[in-house]
């Protein structure tokens, strides 16, 4: 493989870049009748740009072109760079309309194609988007890499001399070129098979080895894990929390509110109109990548919500609803769905008279004059202050690769209101209130800007992650909105992209239209957010769902012999490979997630299918000695060798002695735990169809009751506030007569 790529980038360098070939581009390429946020933006490229799907693969065939895909997503930076560069240049695209035949793909529509794409650019150019694959006409990889400048540079190779090159080995030597896609398809081969084997399932030694790793890894002086670039990856936080309970161990809980804090603090945080960043290019949390994801908001909110319970620290109350609130203000559309994301870049003021143009952080970023011309002074030198706002910038030249960001400053908070007070003398409260001032003028000067592009389209998956984050704080700050919230977005996915006929789910949807076959992140993301959806409300229908979701999961991705489920379905079209997602990544795996939904399915009703299945995912993916890679699923694994209780309230609901007893349920961090509601009425006899002990559960002389059990069987149940405390903490009481 080694050699035979080698040779492809001799040929590459060898070929002789002079002259620029001319072409009419057309007015709109194919991609203009897609859907996709991202192929829009393609729509008008010189590029002939062709979807996945048969007529590029026909044409490919037909005339004896090899294929260049091209996979992104449109708040991608390097690709909106890749795009300006390279895309738009009518000498490159007619290269690229003479040899090849161009595919684009939206990762995020496609994570199937994505997925096997990138695997094969991991092994061969460390991945990343954009990614760029050269394929033969039936769909093996040969050449493979990311963002590529037009034209030599910094010692990398162009993306026009890439393509002469290639051009010219697939003319003059294909054999070398076939024997690189050979090579290439037995990566893609061995990477889908990897964690297939079942083996025993993986015990508390696992767990153990996992926290220790993470905790080798942690960052004490600025939060977070590792070094630059430093990205949240909530998938951790909530593996660390969880041992904390299970353990006690108090470093675990440092790390998690250590990062939290840090988090809050940092540059990361939109500390003007709420939500987080991608990442940061930083240690120190400074310097964001200013694209802001939907699946981060959820993870995060339900990360700062849940740090919450265990600590009561208003900040991380304050940053979860401020979090939850910028997406619901900003990102929800009409319909109750969430939109998928708001770009890094937008318009930046004309400079010099010259034309506006895109830029990075545009509309993030803030000069010491702009601050100061409008806010009144005393408002001012506290917001300067505390954001650490600087004449010439606070933004390290080393972190502007690009020069976007000179002279502009990234909001973090330097300095705290206690140090702030001390420093211009004045009182707690009258920095709380400047600031507060501050940044409501700010705010409504930010919103004359150009806004960021947003990808408006609706993802099943991620919106089950947004369900999840809603309901989970609907509980715990006892807010009725997120729960609205919640129901909204189930009811959407139910009414708009899921036919009850057939039990299938549709991926996305965007201008009236829903398109693409769900796949397992879509049926697994949204059973979690339904089974967190009635711990929040207690209506039976959203557990209903959930139960005919994973046995039509299970009809469609499960590896019966192994173990596990595929991503993808057995009879997806135009796909090499099949491949079992086994990373949590920026988003934890489809399998992690899978396996907690099924210890809870069986909790709530004792099916043990649902347990055997989780065991036999646990034996072909958690059989190795940490799971860092897998921090979520070892949240399952922690969930499956604990004593699962379940709690139970018999009560009507909303009634003020039910509510008392759920706020005592809310204020505590129990991950081991089911929650019921037994109402005395319909939604209880629903329940008990699953869960028979269910039927005689009942209130107390009139007054709403708690059942705590463990394994189904139950202490008595107490009315009495104080006694339903002391079992809830664990404790050895007898309840009051």
């Amino acid at each position: 493989m080694r050699r035979v790529w080698l040779l492809l980038l001799v040929v590459a360098l060898s070929v002789d870049a002079t002259g620029r070939p001319s072409a009419q581009a057309p007015h709109r390429n194919r991609l203009a009748t897609q859907t996709s946020p991202y192929l829009l933006l393609h729509a008008g490229d010189p590029v002939d740009w062709y979807p996945w799907g048969p007529e590029a693969f026909d044409k490919a065939r037909r005339e004896g072109k090899p294929i260049f895909l091209s996979i992104g997503y449109s708040t991608c930076h390097w690709c909106h760079v890749m795009r300006d560069e390279s895309f738009s240049n009518p000498a490159i695209a007619a290269l690229m309309n003479r040899d090849f035949v161009s595919i684009k793909v939206d990762r995020e529509e496609r994570p199937d194609i994505d997925r096997v794409y990138m695997a094969y650019i991991q092994s061969v150019a460390g991945g990343g988007w954009p990614a760029s694959v050269f394929l033969t006409p039936d769909l093996q990889p040969f050449f493979g890499a990311t963002y590529l400048p037009p034209e030599d540079r910094g010692g990398q190779v162009g993306f026009r001399r890439t393509l002469e090159g290639l051009s010219q080995m697939w003319a003059t030597d294909r054999a070398n070129v076939l024997e690189a896609a050979k090579s290439g398809s037995q990566v893609i081969a061995a990477m889908s098979q990897a964690g297939g084997k079942a083996s025993a399932p993986a015990g508390v030694k696992v767990l153990e080895a996992t926290y220790a790793a993470l905790r080798s890894s942690y960052d004490a002086t600025h939060g977070g894990f590792g070094g630059a670039p430093k990205f949240p990856r909530p998938v951790v936080l909530n593996f660390l929390l969880r041992h904390h309970a299970r353990t006690g161990a108090r470093p675990a809980l440092a790390a998690t509110v250590g990062t939290l804090r840090a988090m809050a603090h940092g540059g990361i945080r939109d500390h003007i109109g709420g939500g987080f960043h991608r990442y940061t290019t930083d240690a120190d949390w400074h310097v964001p990548h200013f694209e802001k994801m939907l699946y981060d908001q959820a993870q995060l909110a339900v990360a700062y919500v849940d740090a919450y319970q265990v600590t009561k620290e208003p900040l991380l109350r304050e940053v979860a609803r401020e979090t939850l609130d910028y997406t619901l203000r900003d990102m929800r559309s009409p319909e109750g769905g969430f939109f998928s994301a708001e770009d890094a870049d937008s318009l930046a003021p004309p400079v010099d008279g010259a034309a506006a143009r895109r830029k990075e952080g545009a509309f993030y970023l803030w000069t010491d004059r702009e601050v100061r011309a409008r806010l009144e002074p005393g408002v001012a030198e506290v917001v300067t202050y505390v954001y650490d706002i600087r004449p010439d910038g606070n933004v390290p030249a080393a972190f502007d690769i690009e020069g976007h960001l000179a002279g502009g400053n990234v909001l973090h908070l330097r300095h705290s209101v206690a140090e702030t007070a001390a420093h211009f003398r004045l009182t707690p409260r009258e920095v709380q209130t400047r600031l507060a001032r501050g940044r409501v003028a700010l705010r409504e000067a930010r919103a004359a800007r150009p806004r960021p592009a947003l990808d408006d389209k609706v993802l099943v998956s991620w919106n089950g992650m947004m369900m999840s984050a809603l309901a989970r704080a609907a509980q715990v700050f006892d807010e009725p909105r997120y729960l609205t919230a919640a129901r909204d977005v189930a009811r959407f996915i139910e009414s708009t992209l899921y036919n009850p006929k057939t039990g299938r789910l549709t991926r996305r949807f965007r201008a009236g239209r829903a398109e693409i076959d769900g796949v397992l992140e879509d049926y697994a993301f949204l059973i979690q957010g339904l089974l967190d959806l009635y711990e929040a409300s207690f209506d039976p229908r959203w557990i209903a769902w959930a139960i005919r979701l994973q046995t039509e999961q299970d009809r469609l991705f499960l590896d019966a012999k192994a173990g596990g489920y595929f991503s993808t379905t057995a009879d997806a079209p135009d796909l090499v490979a099949r491949f079992k997602d086994d990373y949590d990544g920026p988003e934890p795996s489809a399998n992690s997630v899978s396996s907690m939904n099924l210890l809870r399915l069986w909790q709530l009703t004792d099916r043990r299918a649902w347990r055997d299945r989780a065991d036999r995912l646990f034996g072909a993916l958690a059989g190795r000695p940490s799971l860092t890679g897998l921090p979520q699923l070892a949240v399952a694994l922690d969930f499956s060798l604990s004593k699962p209780r379940q709690i139970v309230i018999a009560g009507r609901p909303g009634a003020a002695d039910t509510r008392a007893l759920l706020k005592l349920v809310h204020a505590r961090f129990m991950p081991g735990k089911i929650l019921l509601l037994a109402d005395g009425g319909a939604w209880q006899k629903q329940l008990s169809g699953w869960l028979p002990t269910l039927e005689g559960m009942h209130p107390l002389a009139g007054r709403a009751a708690i059942y705590v059990c463990e394994n189904y069987v139950c202490r008595l149940p107490t009315s009495d506030l104080a006694v339903a405390a002391a079992l809830l903490d664990g404790k050895a009481v007898s309840p009051v007569p």
